[in-house]
């Protein structure tokens, strides 16, 4: 049957900056669809209130705390993981910051700082787990892309130029683990009422312009985010490989 292919029961899935917004969405979504979820953040504090809010919906689900830019950090969560939870089936690239300056004003600090998160975790992370996915020949690799990872705008270079390379890192780890049994796919979503986006959309100006820029004459809400994080953790996304699916309103698709 057809929902038998979406059904994720049994399955570990560990989704990174997954406190909120994005990546607490698509945890929730990925546990309602039967995964064990695995939390992680680098705030004890947050991420405890993100695992009790889901843990009294009757699901189960973990938190693990540590530092996805720490290679070290990676190593030893992943393991934690593996050894208390189980081995990882679906890993979810989601953490991320954002930084706005000026192209000319951009210091070292910020452009490094963006890199390390937006860039360098999600490699560490999908190193990490790979390792494993590639001796059990299974895995889903999901890494969180962006509109960014196609198009620019003014102020925000770190992140678009992080974000475009996540989109080839996702196509780059294709060629090598799809002969593995993984599928590593990525969303790139559009604009999206988040925390991270908050000032954007109190902004009236930008808020017209999105809503004017986006076909669907909106931003998109988090649950409209789901469905498409279940769909390619799932065994219906068996052949999918090396995709960014964009889910955006129609905002690419037009001029």
């Amino acid at each position: 049957m057809i929902a038998e292919l979406f059904d994720l029961t049994g399955k570990v899935a560990f989704v990174t900056g997954s406190s909120r917004g994005i990546g607490f969405a698509i945890a929730e979504a990925l546990a309602d669809a039967g995964a064990r979820v695995v939390l992680n953040s680098r705030s004890d504090a947050s991420l405890e209130t993100a695992r009790e809010t889901l843990a009294a919906k009757g699901y189960e689900v973990h938190a693990m705390p540590f530092d996805v830019t720490d290679t070290a950090a990676v190593a030893a969560g992943v393991a934690r993981i593996e050894e208390e939870v189980g081995p990882i089936d679906i890993a979810v690239n989601n953490a991320g910051i954002q930084r706005r300056a000026p192209f000319i004003d951009i210091e070292e600090d910020l452009w490094r700082d963006v890199m390390e998160t937006n860039l360098n975790a999600v490699f560490f992370v999908a190193r990490e787990v790979s390792k494993r996915m590639v001796a059990r020949k299974s895995g889903r690799i999901i890494n969180i892309c962006s509109l960014a990872s196609e198009v620019g705008r003014p102020s925000i270079v770190p992140y678009t130029t992080a974000k475009g390379a996540v989109r080839m890192l996702t196509k780059g780890m294709c060629c090598e683990l799809a002969g593995h049994g993984i599928q590593v796919n990525g969303i790139g979503p559009g604009y999206f009422r988040t925390e991270l986006n908050t000032d954007l959309f109190e902004n009236k100006e930008f808020n017209d312009w999105v809503c004017a820029r986006t076909p669907a004459g909106r931003w998109g809400e988090l649950d409209e985010l789901k469905g498409v994080a279940v769909f390619l953790a799932s065994d219906a996304a068996s052949f999918m490989n090396g995709q960014v699916l964009y889910v955006d309103g129609g905002l690419l698709s037009g001029m």
